[in-house]
């Protein structure tokens, strides 16, 4: 597939929405998806949960009543997931609001089952990756209602606030960046009152994006229903390979030998979705 250039999106946001996108570093798209798109997602998360790929990892304690997996990096193999990055308008709201070309980074599949209590702890995503620069987005994407105990919540305005330490999710260990090199997340569940939280209860759809600096959680899944999402990152034109001394998440595998630090991340493995013209 190849890049095509960016289809207007005012019917999704508004000049608004995007100026608070910026501002917030998160924002709701109510419907973004079509009921076809919406069963091509899910048909593709339903593949991956049959057929893991080499990144699948389960991410719940083993006496967790429920289960919590992902599976990064599948576009390639699992053609749903293909055509969502490519012919969707998730492409297209993501240049309307990085105002840029628009570049794949990864697709990450997110599944908790029925009565699943672990959490997603607080964090920014980027610390984790292997890409450096400021004009991104991710969207996350449902395809089973969430109800609001069960949705994503960001810290507003938090991506602005530089980089915070990355920790593994199950076990708090700081495996990214030497201890004290970067400032520590603050306790925002101890104090939820001082930071300000945003978050939406979701119906199939819908889409959340948001900056990958954003500090954003979840909690369990408590009840008798799945929360099965699936996010494309999404990468725009400052962006730069980072090679890393440690296992970024997700890895990409001898890449440092095929794009120098500090150029555009022109890969085969991260094609452009979008172009402005």
């Amino acid at each position: 597939m190849n890049a095509t250039t960016v289809s207007p999106v005012a019917d999704l946001i508004s000049d608004d929405d995007i100026a608070a996108f910026h501002r917030d570093g998160a924002l709701v798209v109510r419907g973004l998806f079509t009921p076809a798109e919406i069963e091509k997602i899910e048909r593709g998360i339903e593949r991956n949960l049959a057929d893991p790929g080499p990144m699948f990892k389960v991410a719940s304690q083993p006496d967790d009543p429920g289960r919590f997996v992902e599976d990064f990096c599948n576009w390639n193999r699992i053609e749903e997931f293909a055509d969502v990055a490519f012919t969707s308008r998730a492409a297209d709201v993501a240049a309307a609001i990085m105002r840029s070309d628009v570049r794949l980074y990864h697709d990450h599949m997110l599944v908790k089952e029925p009565g699943t209590r672990q959490e997603t702890p607080w964090h920014q995503d980027q610390p984790y990756y292997n890409v450096d620069g400021f004009n991104n987005c991710s969207m996350w994407a449902p395809v089973d209602p969430v109800a609001a105990e069960s949705r994503l919540e960001f810290v507003a305005g938090s991506h602005r606030g530089g980089w915070l330490m990355p920790r593994t999710f199950m076990d708090n260990q700081a495996k990214w960046f030497p201890e004290g090199s970067l400032r520590e997340l603050p306790a925002i569940e101890t104090d939820r009152e001082s930071f300000d939280i945003v978050g939406w209860s979701m119906q199939p759809g819908d889409a959340v994006f948001f900056h990958m600096l954003t500090l954003h959680h979840a909690y369990g899944v408590p009840g008798t229903n799945r929360r099965r999402a699936f996010s494309l990152r999404f990468l725009g034109d400052d962006m730069v390979h980072a090679p890393r001394n440690w296992r970024t998440s997700p890895q990409f595998v001898g890449l440092e030998d095929q794009i120098p630090a500090g150029a555009p991340m022109e890969h085969a493995l991260f094609p452009m979705l979008r172009t402005v013209s």
